[in-house]
């Protein structure tokens, strides 16, 4: 173990050194971009020539950060440029927080990167806001690296983060800025799965339903946006679409909450703006999804309804505030604090803030914790309850006591038990007939009924009495149960009518064994009132499954043609179906 340990330990430091050391090499390119607006002509062998041609050197333009360049007028094609530094790096890439829209990136004249399709002008529809990660090859230091840009969008170039950094520090990045997102966003979806069953549940908890509905719209958000989902699955359209969908639903939920405890106002207003909100969701998301539109430009449309709405909704709490209890007022809170939290990442997005990684989950990290501060409070006010009705709860668990010792005496009546023998009764047997019958089947595995009657039982009840027949009766029943198997069951189907289940046992099995039965029966002697009893016989019919009848709940029927024919052919004799 002492050896083990260091040999396990030595990987995992290794690996943390690393990181560690990679983490420290990240290098944010923030200094040196140029631009220029338009479109590269392209040569013959489809290079463009920007990067091969100097040109006109001066119409590039130096720029802080290659987002937005000043100027715009209409423009939809920007180029950007940065001369690469120097540096040690073991496996080098270009990280890339977004672009708005599509890109291709070349190295000299290579292009080693692109992101969308191009058409013959130069344009694309848009395919998603995901990061960027492109390799570089090992002699970048020095080079020129050029950005060919399309949009369409309120926003054109890269946005957010340039770094160059090693391809294990850049996934290692990318796990810890998402881990906390996804850690709520999981909560997030767990408690719209309660919120949505308690609305099932009590449907007096009509908030339930706005509560399970915002905790869907931000978990999905929150998922969707957060970089990590990109390494589960690379679609960045669809996780844009997941995102929009949550985007564009949080108002709604706060709508139809907002509604739920006004109701007595009549929130016209409230209703309107839920109302509206909900079209605006279907009509954006259907016609980006049948591309009459792009998704990209259902966005700023929405932003500027969600501040109106927003606006609308605090107003209609601060001018009710009063009337909400305390857990309200705390949804209400935790709900504001989301929207602000939306509404400053909303600013980063279109330039009015610098850029930032704004805490959206947070956000909804604080409307989750007050969610369970409720649920908790509900179970502790739940739980004192249950303690006040402790006492009379057990009143009535005496009273139902009693009234179930009647009824179970009632039941006794419908005893599985024969009363004579002890062996079990007609009532057991057709029960357990179908269980084992089942069990046949799904198994495939043979099953056979024996029939077993007293030869000429009424003489001898005439002529001995029925006391004596009784005593007759119960010594069989008692020689039946030792001479058969554990699994085999006895019973007695009425009056000198036994029937053995013997599941697993083939006909020829049964018929060796009631053999030996009857030269016992033909040794024994019954004793009434110390009387020796005159001897008696036992006729036997046997039907097997699958044997003789293709469905095992047919054989009692067979068993009793088989004991007839015993009967009809002498007695004294055991009989098999044919």
């Amino acid at each position: 173990m002492r050896r083990l340990l260091p040999s396990l330990l030595a990987p995992l430091l290794l690996a943390a050194l690393l990181v560690a050391s990679a983490n420290a090499r990240a290098l944010e390119l923030d200094e040196g971009w140029e631009y220029r607006w338009g479109d590269s002509p392209f040569q013959a062998d489809g290079t463009p020539a920007w990067v091969v041609e100097p040109g006109d050197e001066a119409a590039w333009k130096p720029i802080a950060f290659p987002s937005n360049p000043p100027g715009r007028d209409g423009h939809k094609h920007a180029w950007f440029r940065i001369t690469l530094p120097e540096g040690e790096w073991r496996d080098p890439v270009l990280y890339i927080y977004s672009v708005d829209l599509i890109t291709q990136v070349w190295f000299g004249d290579e292009r080693i990167y692109q992101y969308g399709r191009f058409d013959a002008q130069g344009e694309g529809r848009f395919e998603g806001w995901p990061w960027h990660m492109i390799s570089l090859p090992e002699d970048f230091a020095g080079q020129t690296l050029y950005f060919r840009v399309f949009s369409d969008y309120t926003d054109i170039g890269l946005w957010g983060e340039v770094k160059l950094m090693d391809r294990p520090a850049l996934l290692t990045y990318i796990l810890e800025r998402s881990a906390g997102e996804l850690v709520v966003s999981a909560f997030l979806l767990l408690l719209a799965l309660l919120a949505f069953i308690f609305t099932l549940v009590q449907a007096d908890q009509r908030s339930f339903l706005g509560i399970g509905l915002f905790a869907l719209a931000s978990g999905t958000m929150l998922l969707a946006e957060t970089q990590a989902s990109q390494l589960l699955i690379e679609r960045p359209l669809l996780w844009d679409y997941l995102a929009a969908a949550g985007y564009y639903t949080v108002p709604l939920a706060m709508g139809l909450m907002l509604e739920h405890w006004f109701a007595d106002r009549r929130p016209t207003l409230l209703r309107r703006l839920w109302q509206l909100h909900l079209g605006y969701l279907v009509v954006a998301l259907g016609l980006a999804l049948a591309g009459i539109i792009d998704l990209s430009s259902t966005f700023p449309p929405f932003d500027a309804l969600l501040v109106a709405s927003l606006v609308l909704m605090f107003m209609a709490i601060v001018v009710h505030l009063g009337e909400l209890n305390g857990e309200q007022r705390l949804i209400v809170l935790s709900y504001g604090l989301f929207a602000l939290m939306l509404l400053v990442d909303m600013a980063v997005a279109h330039g009015l803030l610098s850029w930032r990684r704004v805490p959206v989950h947070g956000g909804a990290l604080g409307f989750a914790v007050a969610i369970v501060a409720i649920s908790l409070w509900h179970y502790s006010r739940t739980q004192h309850e249950l303690r006040r009705l402790n006492h009379s709860l057990e009143q009535q668990v005496a009273q139902r006591t009693r009234e179930l010792e009647e009824t179970v005496m009632k039941l006794q009546a419908f005893s599985y038990q024969d009363s004579l023998t002890g062996l079990h009764n007609r009532r057991y047997f057709d029960e357990l007939l179908e269980h084992e019958a089942a069990m046949a089947r799904r198994h495939a595995t043979p099953l056979t009924l024996a029939m077993i009657d007293i030869d000429h039982f009424k003489q001898f009840n005439d002529r001995e009495g029925h006391e004596a027949g009784d005593t007759v009766l119960i010594g069989l029943g008692r020689l039946l149960t030792h001479h058969f198997r554990d699994s085999d069951e006895v019973c007695r189907m009425g009056g000198e009518e036994f029937v053995v289940v013997m599941p697993g046992a083939t006909a020829a099995m049964v018929e060796a064994r009631l053999a030996e039965l009857m030269e016992i029966i033909d040794r024994t002697r019954f004793r009434y009132r110390g009387q020796v009893l005159d001897p008696l016989t036992i006729s036997c019919g046997i039907a097997s499954y699958p044997e003789h009848a293709g469905e095992p709940l047919t054989l009692i029927g067979l068993a009793d043609k088989a004991l007839y024919s015993a009967k009809h052919r002498g007695r004294a004799r055991i009989e098999t179906y044919a």
